[in-house]
């Protein structure tokens, strides 16, 4: 593991924009979760909808007329999936409880999985399919001394089919 000093210095992620089909839908979705995540809606626009807050920033986009018919595609080239830390695995369950009542689409967890120890998430889909995971890792996670990323066959695809047994 490289712990060098880095020549340009990061403070996390500013923002993410989401672009999506159904935009009301989508719109509603995030503007009753991400407040739950100390997030505060700072525009709220016919096209656009964004929350800022707890480090980072997300913003929903309306998409072009020519791709409101389409779906999140997750292994299309763009994103895979977004994923947010929670302070603790409380904060996951709660997550997956709000995620539920607001008619997500559970994929996986809460569960518990061996990426780096202690890994605890949820894994739920928005209205347009594009995957959102909260996550909980203890400690320093993978920047711990000697620890290694567990289940590296999970991100391992042939044929468009994943090997491992449940990849994201």
């Amino acid at each position: 593991m490289n712990k060098t000093q880095p020549e340009i210095g990061i403070n996390g992620m500013a923002h993410v924009i989401l672009t999506v089909s159904q935009f009301d839908k989508a719109r509603a979705f995030y503007s009753d979760l991400l407040p739950q995540f100390g997030m505060i809606c700072v525009n709220d626009g016919p096209d656009f909808c964004y929350h800022v807050g707890a480090r980072t920033a997300i913003g929903v986009r309306r998409c072009d007329p020519e791709f409101e018919g389409e779906r999140f595609q997750q292994y299309r080239v763009g994103l895979h999936h977004l994923c947010l830390r929670g302070r603790s695995r409380e904060d996951v369950d709660k997550t997956a409880q709000l995620a539920a009542k607001l008619g997500a689409t559970i994929i996986r967890g809460p569960e518990e999985r061996d990426w780096a120890a202690g890994y605890y998430y949820v894994l739920f889909e928005d209205p347009d399919g594009i995957r959102f995971e909260v996550n909980f890792v203890p400690g320093a996670g993978l920047l711990k001394e000697d620890e290694t990323f567990g289940s590296g066959d999970d991100y391992v695809r042939v044929d468009g089919q994943d090997l491992g047994s449940d990849s994201k």
